[in-house]
């Protein structure tokens, strides 16, 4: 069983080696598709624009965020199947762009897989 880890998109240098996945609705200002080295940008995995900018990146909102955010996904298992699958066998890098480390979209979407494994 591989891994699945979170990596922010602007630390090109340091990305870690796997299947990466940008899972992100936008792409990142200022990267090139190039430099990410992608598997896939997988746009239906990403929380809805009306729940980003609900959260906002608020951390007073993080534990609703991930209850609203697992709702959506529970919607739609076919967005994140394929990031499961490839878990399975192989190191997953969900890649975001998000300035906060500890709450951020690719976080909860990590946590919602491997509660899922």
């Amino acid at each position: 069983m591989g891994d699945i880890m979170v990596a922010r998109v602007y630390d090109v240098a340091a990305l870690p080696r796997g299947r990466r996945f940008l899972v992100e609705r936008l792409w990142p200002r200022g990267v090139r598709r190039a430099d990410l080295q992608l598997e896939d940008w997988l746009r239906d995995v990403a929380p809805s624009a009306e729940l980003r900018r609900w959260f906002a990146h608020d951390p007073e909102r993080w534990s609703e965020f991930r209850r609203r955010y697992a709702a959506e996904l529970d919607a739609v298992p076919g967005a994140w199947q394929p990031l499961l699958d490839a878990a399975r066998s192989d190191t997953v890098v969900l890649l975001y762009s998000a300035r906060d480390r500890e709450h951020n979209s690719a976080l909860a979407l990590r946590d919602y897989l491997l509660d899922r494994r």
